[in-house]
């Protein structure tokens, strides 16, 4: 049966751009510009560490305790160099406001392969789109930066919805953007239950994007998984 879609909505992260190089290995580089010497292989272990404790203590970049996700993030930063032994609390906090922007570039971001090719030729057949991520209010500088802002029409990050995927809130607030019903609808992201379970529990279709490789989720059909993006034309095709 034919799709009848007039919005797609995207995750960002692994989806449509990716990490140039490990979080360990960027921020050691740039504790390495400051004259300190931290191992990359220890401070992405501190970082894992820090960054999932932060994330259950202070859910969605703190947004519903008044941390600011600014904060949340300078916060994580200084941990990280922390656990791995850095305690100059002056150099700390140059190394965190110095990384805080660095992210926000396409220094540290890389489109990942036939991204942008799939997008165009979404919006050359006319599909409404918009972007349905985890992330924060730097968002929109990242995506403008890497040359992707323009193919959506909104940009919807959880720290602006204030709630999280998998919440099915923050796709209910896409769809409102996106003047869409939920069958008319499909979104597009590598994780399986932010992305394709939960997407699939607001009623809109999803697709899961899997490099071959990396395993099978069972509950998945084959045609809802793209080995590459480049895949998801011929599922949508008008």
């Amino acid at each position: 049966a034919m799709l009848r879609l007039r919005l797609l909505t995207w995750d960002v992260k692994d989806t449509l751009l990716r990490l140039r190089q490990p979080v360990g290995h960027s921020y050691a580089a740039e504790a390495r510009a400051q004259g300190l010497q931290v191992q990359p292989e220890a401070l992405g272990r501190s970082f894992r560490e820090v960054y999932g404790a932060q994330s259950r203590r202070f859910p969605n970049y703190g947004r519903g305790q008044g941390l600011s996700s600014r904060q949340w993030w300078l916060d994580v930063v200084k941990q990280s160099f922390r656990l791995s032994g850095v305690q100059d609390e002056a150099a700390l906090t140059k190394l965190a406001e110095k990384l805080y922007r660095d992210y926000c570039s396409s220094h540290n971001w890389e489109v990942l392969p036939g991204a942008a090719e799939t997008l165009s030729r979404c919006r050359q057949l006319g599909f409404h789109m918009g972007v349905v991520s985890n992330f924060d209010s730097r968002l929109e500088i990242i995506l403008s930066q890497c040359n992707l802002r323009h193919h959506f029409e909104f940009v919807l990050t959880s720290e602006a919805a204030g709630f999280a995927k998998p919440d099915g809130t923050i796709f209910e607030q896409a769809l409102r953007l996106g003047g869409a019903r939920p069958e008319q609808a499909a979104h597009i992201g590598d994780d399986y239950s932010r992305d394709y379970r939960a997407a699939r529990a607001t009623g809109m279709h999803s697709f899961l994007l899997r490099p071959a490789g990396h395993g099978q989720a069972p509950e998945v059909p084959p045609e809802h998984v793209l080995p590459t993006l480049s895949h998801l034309l011929a599922r949508i095709e008008k």
